[in-house]
Formats: C-alpha cells, sequence, structure tokens
C-alpha cells in the first residue's frame, strides 16, 4: 500500500480520496478550506493537514484536483520542497498543457516524477470509482502512479509525454460539447413537432443516434432539471482551454466556440451551477 498525500476536496476530489482509503491506503489530505477536510476525515480513515507542505511530507504519491492552472501551480510549488526523492506528483486537474510541460520540467529537476491526469466521468463516476483517466507523462513514473490511480478510476490510458493528458481531455470535452448541443435540439424539435419523446428517446437510443448523453441525461434535460454536477461554468473554463490550444496549434473548432456561447447564454439565463446538459434551457426559457 502506498503512502498518499491528496490535496483538493471537491465534488471529485473527496470521493477519489475515499477510494484511496478505502483500497488501504495511507491517506493524508488538505483542502484550502478545512472543514471539508474535516467533514472527509469523519467519513474516511486518513489524517488531514492544515498545511501542504505537513500534508506531503514522506509521501510517495501526491495527489491534486484543484480549479484551474493558478491552483496546480500553487499546489505544486507548495508541495515539491518537501516531496522525496522519486516520489510521484499526478494532477488531476482540467488545466492547460502548457502548466503540465512547465511543472513536468520543474519536477524532473527536482528529482520527482510528474503526470498530468485529468479525468472524465464526472461526480457520479469519481463517486462510484469508475472514472477515466488520460495521462501525459513518462512510462515509468505511470506504471508505478497507474495502480494506484486504479481505487478510483476504471479507464486509465498513458496517451503521450507531458501535455498529452490534457490536450486529451480538451478533445473529450469538444466531443461532449458537440453531442449535449446536438440532443438538446432533438429533444426541443421532438417536443415541438408534438412526438412523444419517450418513445423517441427508446426508438433512437438503440441505433447510431445512441450516447451516453442520450442514456442518462436525456429524461432529466426535457424535465428542465440541471442538478448533476459538473458545472457550466466548469464547461466554460474547459472550452476556453481548447481554443487557446486550438489558436496555437491551428484546429478549427468553430462548433466548440458556437458551443461556448451557447453556455454563455446558460449563465445568462442564472444557469453557471446548472450541469452542462443545461443547454436545452437556452432553447425553452425565455431570458430573465
Amino acid at each position: 500500500m502506498a503512502k498518499t498525500t491528496f490535496i483538493g476536496l471537491g465534488v471529485m476530489g473527496a470521493p477519489m480520496a475515499g477510494h484511496l482509503s478505502k483500497a488501504g491506503h495511507d491517506v493524508a489530505v488538505y483542502n484550502r478550506t478545512e472543514e471539508k477536510a474535516r467533514d472527509w476525515a469523519q467519513k474516511h480513515k486518513g489524517r488531514t493537514y492544515s498545511a501542504i507542505a505537513n500534508a506531503v511530507d514522506g509521501a510517495d504519491i501526491v495527489f491534486s484536483c484543484v480549479g484551474d492552472d493558478r491552483d496546480v501551480r500553487e499546489v505544486f510549488e507548495a508541495a515539491a520542497p518537501r516531496m522525496r526523492r522519486g516520489a510521484i506528483f499526478v494532477d488531476h486537474t482540467t488545466a492547460s498543457a502548457e502548466i503540465a510541460r512547465e511543472l513536468s520540467g520543474r519536477a524532473e529537476k527536482q528529482g520527482l516524477g510528474f503526470l498530468d491526469a485529468p479525468v472524465s466521468g464526472g461526480q457520479a463516476g469519481a463517486e462510484a470509482g469508475r472514472l477515466t483517466v488520460m495521462a501525459g507523462g513518462e512510462a515509468g513514473v505511470f506504471a508505478e502512479a497507474e495502480p494506484i490511480m486504479r481505487a478510483y478510476a476504471a479507464n486509465i490510458t498513458l496517451i503521450g509525454p507531458a501535455g498529452a493528458g490534457q490536450l486529451a481531455k480538451m478533445v473529450n470535452q469538444i466531443c461532449i460539447a458537440g453531442v449535449v448541443q446536438g440532443l438538446a435540439e432533438g429533444l426541443h424539435f421532438a417536443k415541438r413537432a408534438g412526438l412523444d419523446v419517450e418513445k423517441v428517446i427508446a426508438a433512437i437510443s438503440k441505433g447510431a443516434a445512441q450516447s451516453w448523453q442520450m442514456e442518462n441525461r436525456w429524461k432529466s434535460m426535457s424535465e428542465g432539471r440541471f442538478d448533476f454536477g459538473f458545472a457550466v461554468d466548469w464547461m466554460r473554463k474547459d472550452l476556453a482551454l481548447v481554443m487557446e490550444e486550438a489558436q496555437r496549434n491551428g484546429a478549427k473548432v468553430e462548433l466548440t466556440k458556437l458551443i461556448d456561447a451557447y453556455y454563455a447564454d446558460v449563465q445568462a439565463l442564472g444557469g453557471r451551477r446548472w450541469d452542462t446538459s443545461s443547454l436545452i434551457a437556452r432553447l425553452e426559457r425565455q431570458r430573465g
């Protein structure tokens, strides 16, 4: 069993750290809001710390799942000086490929391993321990960390060198955005056409139109319920990363840009914390 530290106990990090504990690993946790760390410790076996430096002392692997590039850099800079040589820093934040490459280089100079390892599967996947992990980094470092990540992930793939995990997550978000918009328009169309939506979904969900979003979100979307975890604000942060990277690599992401603007409309409707399936709201609700 590994000596681990988990930094960031949000809707994703808390259950991920919980699965590490349930798997028998030695777990230390840190969260900027100490109350969340105390709440976690009441449910799971592990130690809480009020400073990152103390939390990572002696750890084999340090995991982080925080907000954005700035947060990742701050956590790394607080953790790295106290990590033992040969330890591994695994960042599960959805961030830029640039920050992943930067921190990977800095980690190497300090004798540390580094993986950028964003996840997909949402809050439900984190709670069930069924996340998908897309990793970037060296194969040897990945081989050490992969068995530990199995505590909360069902699918783990080394995509390529540092930054490749973040780039793969951008592909993931591009695809999700397009699928959700298509499903939103399909449901909206079915309603306007006077069709029985449930019968339509029963018919088309077994054919080429089938998707995870259709299977899991058609009913709640049709009913206007958008409380399933991954918020519009977070999706817009992710799509901004996509568009910034596309500017650098020359990729054409016209649909992604359009759907990002649609998510801005959802925010204007008051849906900043609605989940990403709320794209249908801009088709069916009046502004205000």
